[in-house]
Parts: C-alpha cells; structure tokens; sequence
C-alpha cells in the first residue's frame, strides 16, 4: 500500500531541477598536522617568553611544557588511535597565556614577594606572643593637681599692702612683750610667710589684687609713719624694743578698720611686712613727706590676713616671681 503521508516527499529531480549538492561535515586536519601545529605554537611562545624576561616562579610554562612536549613528539612521529589522539589532544590543550612581566616589573615582583614572605615569616612569631590580658593594659591616669593648689583662686580684689617701720617678723616673735598684739592676735589668726622680703611682699599683694578676682581690683599701700627725728625719736629708734612697740601699736590702731569693712569680709587681702621708713630730713624730701623702702634682702617676714587665708599657717615654700598665680592658688583657699 502506498504512503501517502503529507511529510513524505518523493525524492525525485525532476527536469527543471537541478540536482543538488550534498554537503558533508568540514574536513579537519590530521592528526598529526594538529599536533605539528600545537608543537610549533608551543616552541614559538616558549621562545618569546624567553627573549622577554625570565618566567615567574609560579608560570605554567616553566613546570608543564618540559612535560608536554615529549607526548606531542610522539603523536607527531607515531600516530595513534583515535581514543589516544583524543585523550592526548584534551591532555595538551596550550594553558592560559599569562603575560610576563618587564624587567622592572619582575624586579617589581620579586621585592613584593621578598616583603611577603618576611611578612609570612614575621606573622607566625607575632602570633605565638600572647596579647596582653585588659587587666595589664595600660589604663588612662588622671591629673592630680599638687598639694595646695586651687582649681579657682579665690576672688580677692581688695587688697591693703601694710609697712611697718624697721624690725621683721622674727624680732617680734622673739620679743613677746615689745609687740603682744602682733605675737598673740595677728600670727595665730593669718598666715606667716617667715622666709619672704618686704620686695617679695609689695609683689605679692599686687598680683593678688590683679589675678583673684573680678574689676574694679584695688590695692591701698599705708605705711606707718616714721619716727621722730631727735630726742624725740629715741624710744623708737629702728632695731630696738621700742621700734617694735611703736609697729604693734600702729597696727593695734591700723587694722580693725580694715577688717571690719565689707570689702574685707568678702573679698579681702591685708599683706603686712616690715620695710625701712624714713623722714623727710633723711630723704632730703619736703618738710612732712616720708619714704617706705623696700628690699630683697634680708627676709623681713610677711604676714597674710584674709577670710581666705589659713588660720596659724607658717608655710615654707618661697615666692615664685615667674608664677605668681601658683604662688596665690597655694597660700590662699
């Protein structure tokens, strides 16, 4: 029975036709003009690699070409079946080209890799050293601010500089019933400063008024007046019981004015210390005019009285010109 199925086309040329060409799969080359090719393409990149530069330590070329080159030799001599050519042919598929570096690029390279193994090197030691367990690590430390110092200075602004007529504080110490007023009353209620000079004190009483407090800042300078000249002077002639006398009582008349007032209560500083006085004949001054001289030497004591000062302190620390403020912050609280 004939087949007369749609799909089914009669393969016949008719005569209007012409006849067709059967195409077949491309022919390839043989076996061995594959292998020639691949085996000349090998020693030709070998070659260039060469002229270029020495093959890094890693390259495929310098580890897999020695051991590929013999198998290529044999399928280009020999031959093989085909299940060998295949497997051989996978087996020698040229590796990915991997470009060699300049010179300089492999100098480049080889200090990288020197620095990296160093590196590699280092690691292993820096690793087996224990870190340090939190307890013993480092912690922050605070500032402790020195004995006596004062975060804030307290706010003096009225300051009253005394100067008492020859003598120092050590005199009057020693000669109890000569100054009683000083010996009994002023030194236990202030703050004795025995090593200091009357210059030291003129120092002090003006930077306290400039660095305690807020303007207007004021500073009184009263000097005790100075002694008669002549006969009537004797009984308080300077270096003698009645000189002291003469300072006690002058500061017995002098200072409970000035402690009294508000200015003082709140904000006050009296500085008392001994200096020379002189008159006007011995000053070649004006008739009634009268000098207060001040030196550096010898401590003539400085006494301070304040509601900020320390009650029957004798502090030893010297003034400090070059720090004024250390000096304040220490004596005053």
């Amino acid at each position: 029975m004939r087949d007369t199925s749609e799909n089914h086309t009669p393969d016949v040329d008719g005569p209007d036709r012409p006849p067709r060409s059967v195409q077949g799969p491309p022919r390839l080359p043989s076996t061995r003009v594959a292998a020639a090719l691949a085996a000349g393409m090998l020693a030709i990149g070998v070659a260039v690699g060469a002229a270029i530069g020495p093959a890094p330590e890693t390259s495929l070329a310098g580890e897999r070409i020695p051991l590929l080159l013999p198998a290529i030799a044999a399928l280009a001599g020999g031959g093989g079946t085909h299940t060998t050519s295949t497997s051989t042919a996978a087996a020698v598929q040229p590796p990915p080209v991997t470009p060699q570096p300049t010179p300089a690029a492999s100098s480049a390279s080889a200090g990288a890799s020197s620095a990296a193994t160093k590196t590699s090197k280092a690691a292993p030691s820096a690793a087996a050293t224990p870190a340090p367990a939190p307890s013993a690590a480092k912690q922050p430390t605070k500032s402790t601010p020195k004995s006596g110092a004062q975060a804030t200075l307290p706010p003096v602004t009225s300051v009253w500089l005394i100067t008492l007529s020859g003598s120092n504080f050590a005199q009057a110490l020693a000669q109890t019933a000569a100054a009683p007023y000083i010996d009994s009353q002023l030194v236990p209620a202030g703050t004795l400063l025995s090593g200091w000079s009357s210059l030291e004190a003129s120092s002090f009483a003006s930077e306290a008024g400039l660095l305690g407090g807020e303007p207007p800042q004021t500073l009184d300078s009263i000097v005790q007046p100075p002694c008669p000249e002549g006969a009537a002077g004797a009984a308080c002639a300077p270096e003698t019981a009645g000189a002291l006398t003469a300072a006690d009582e002058f500061l017995k008349a002098t200072l409970p004015a000035i402690t009294a007032s508000t200015a003082y209560r709140a904000h006050g500083l009296v500085v008392i210390t001994f200096g020379s006085v002189g008159n006007a004949t011995a000053s070649s001054l004006p008739a009634g005019s009268s000098t207060a001289t001040l030196s550096s030497t010898p401590p003539a004591g400085v006494l301070l009285l304040s509601p900020f000062a320390r009650v029957g302190a004798r502090p030893t620390a010297p003034f400090n010109p070059t720090s004024p403020k250390q000096s304040l912050s220490g004596l005053l609280h």
